[in-house]
C-alpha cells in the first residue's frame, strides 16, 4: 500500500475522531444538564457513560495520529496497531463507568430520591441520544470503510450509549407515569450491566487483534482463489498466513514453481500475484516465498 493512500485515509479518520470529540462534549453537557434538572440517578448514569466518550475520543485521536506515521527502522510494518490500544482503553473505561454507575444506583436503591422537571429533562436527554445515534452510524460506516479499529470502537460505543439512553428514558418515563421512584435506580442498574457487557466484548475483540488474529475466513478463501487462478506458471501454493494490523491486512504464503524456472520468471509471477491480490483486497500487503518443485508439499492450492 502506498503511503500517500494511507495518509489520505488517516486524515479522514482523524477528522472523524475530532468531530466525535466535539459531539461527545456537547452530549455530556446535555445529559449533565438533564441530570441536574431532574436529580435522576439513571440520567446521571447516562451522563457518566458519555464522559467516557470524551476520553475515548481523545484516545482515538492520539491512536489514529500514531497509526498514520509511515514505517521506520524500528517499526518496519508501520504503526497501525496503535489503534487497537485505543479500543482496549475505551473498553476498559466502559467497564470502569459501569462499576461507578452500579455503585451509585445501588446506593440510590436503598432510598430513591424524588425526581423533578422530568419532562424537560427527558427532552434534553432525547436530543443528546439522537445526536449519538446519527454520528454513531457515521463512525461505524467510516471506520469499516477505512478499516479503523478506533473509529469502529467509538461508533459501537456511541450506539451502545443510544441503547442505554433509551433504557434510561423508558425507566425515567415510567417513574413519571407511575410515581414509582424505585424504577429510577433499577433502570440505572440495568444500564450498568449492559455497558459492562459492551466493554467486555470491546476489550476481547481488540486483544484478539493485538494477538495477530487472522483475517476473516471469507478473506482467506478469497486469497486462495486469487492465487489458484492468477499464478499461471507456478505449481501450487501452501502455508498461507494472514494478520490484520489496523487498516492493513498482511498476507504471506509459499509459492512452488518448476525447478528449472528462472529467477526472473518466478519473480514476474510473484509481481503479478501481488498486484492482483492488493487490487482485490484493499489495504493489503503481500509477501511471497518462492520454492522449487522439490519442496512441494502437495497440499494447499493447486494452480489452475
Amino acid at each position: 500500500m502506498k503511503y500517500s493512500q494511507h495518509a489520505a485515509r488517516s486524515f479522514v479518520a482523524l477528522r472523524s475522531a475530532v468531530l466525535s470529540l466535539l459531539l461527545s462534549v456537547i452530549v455530556v453537557a446535555l445529559k449533565g444538564g438533564a441530570y441536574f434538572l431532574t436529580g435522576s440517578v439513571a440520567l446521571l448514569s447516562d451522563a457518566l457513560e458519555s464522559v467516557i466518550n470524551v476520553v475515548a475520543a481523545i484516545a482515538a485521536i492520539a491512536a489514529i495520529w500514531v497509526a498514520s506515521r509511515p514505517p521506520d527502522a524500528n517499526h518496519p510494518y508501520g504503526h497501525q496497531k496503535a489503534e487497537y490500544f485505543s479500543a482496549v482503553l475505551e473498553g476498559a473505561l466502559i467497564v470502569v463507568a459501569a462499576i461507578s454507575i452500579l455503585y451509585s444506583a445501588l446506593h440510590s436503591l436503598r432510598a430513591p430520591e424524588p425526581l423533578k422537571a422530568l419532562g424537560l429533562g427527558l427532552l434534553v436527554s432525547s436530543v443528546a441520544t439522537l445526536l449519538n445515534w446519527g454520528y454513531g452510524q457515521y463512525l461505524l460506516r467510516t471506520g469499516r470503510r477505512l478499516k479503523s479499529p478506533s473509529l469502529v470502537a467509538d461508533g459501537q460505543h456511541l450506539l451502545s450509549d443510544v441503547v442505554t439512553s433509551l433504557g434510561v428514558l423508558a425507566g425515567v418515563g415510567l417513574v413519571q407515569l407511575t410515581g414509582w421512584r424505585i424504577l429510577d435506580p433499577v433502570a440505572a442498574i440495568l444500564v450498568a450491566l449492559y455497558i459492562l457487557w459492551v466493554g467486555y466484548r470491546l476489550v476481547q475483540s481488540s486483544l484478539n487483534s493485538l494477538l495477530d488474529e487472522a483475517a476473516p475466513l471469507m478473506v482467506q478463501q478469497q486469497i486462495k482463489d486469487l492465487v489458484g487462478s492468477h499464478a499461471q506458471g507456478a505449481l501450487e501454493a501452501h502455508d498461507f498466513r494472514t494478520r490484520n494490523a489496523g487498516s492493513v491486512t498482511f498476507i504471506d504464503f509459499h509459492l512452488v514453481v518448476p525447478g528449472q524456472m528462472s529467477v526472473e520468471a518466478a519473480h514476474a509471477i510473484c509481481d503479478q500475484l501481488e498486484k492482483t491480490i492488493e487490487a482485490e483486497i484493499p489495504n493489503s500487503e503481500v509477501t511471497i516465498h518462492v520454492e522449487p518443485e522439490s519442496n512441494a508439499k502437495h497440499r494447499g492450492i493447486v494452480v489452475i
